[in-house]
């Protein structure tokens, strides 16, 4: 269990210690998908959903969610995040989120990543679940992360 850094000698689970880790600029980088539709996704593409601004929104709740996600996942770090953006494309049968988190820290923002374009789809499924219930929110993966004492990664 020495690998898996959120488990003691003990196998109890903690927070890891990031106190002596240097502040670096890291980066990371995560997308998602959510297929529906073709009604559904006109609807959002003309900005016809009886809720309001779908995109806008979804985009906020990611924002939000990216810097909440120590509040929802346990052993994740408080973070001071410089940067958050989402962005979605279009594609033939649904809509792809990606979510960018900078920082200059001791630790990544993996985990604030993929919280945030999977909060933001979760936004959109919200937004248009009048028209479609069946939608399916799918491949939600990180595609990069920069900086820090392991390196980059991408995918």
């Amino acid at each position: 269990m020495a690998d898996l850094t959120h488990l003691g000698a003990d196998g109890a689970a903690h927070m890891v210690d990031v106190s002596a880790k240097a502040d670096t600029a890291r980066e990371a980088v995560a997308e998602g998908r959510i297929n529906m539709s073709a009604e559904a996704l006109e609807a959002v593409r003309a900005g016809n959903i009886k809720k309001g601004d779908v995109l806008g929104t979804a985009r906020i709740a990611g924002i939000m969610a990216a810097k909440k996600t120590s509040e929802l996942i346990p052993l994740c770090h408080p973070l001071m995040l410089s940067k958050i953006a989402i962005a979605f494309e279009f594609e033939d049968h649904g809509i792809r989120a990606e979510a960018r988190v900078r920082l200059n820290g001791p630790t990544g923002v993996e985990m604030e990543a993929l919280t945030a374009v999977s909060v933001a789809l979760l936004t959109l499924y919200d937004m248009a679940k009048a028209l479609d219930k069946s939608m399916v929110i799918s491949d939600i993966r990180l595609l990069s992360k920069t900086g820090g004492k392991s390196g980059d990664w991408h995918a």
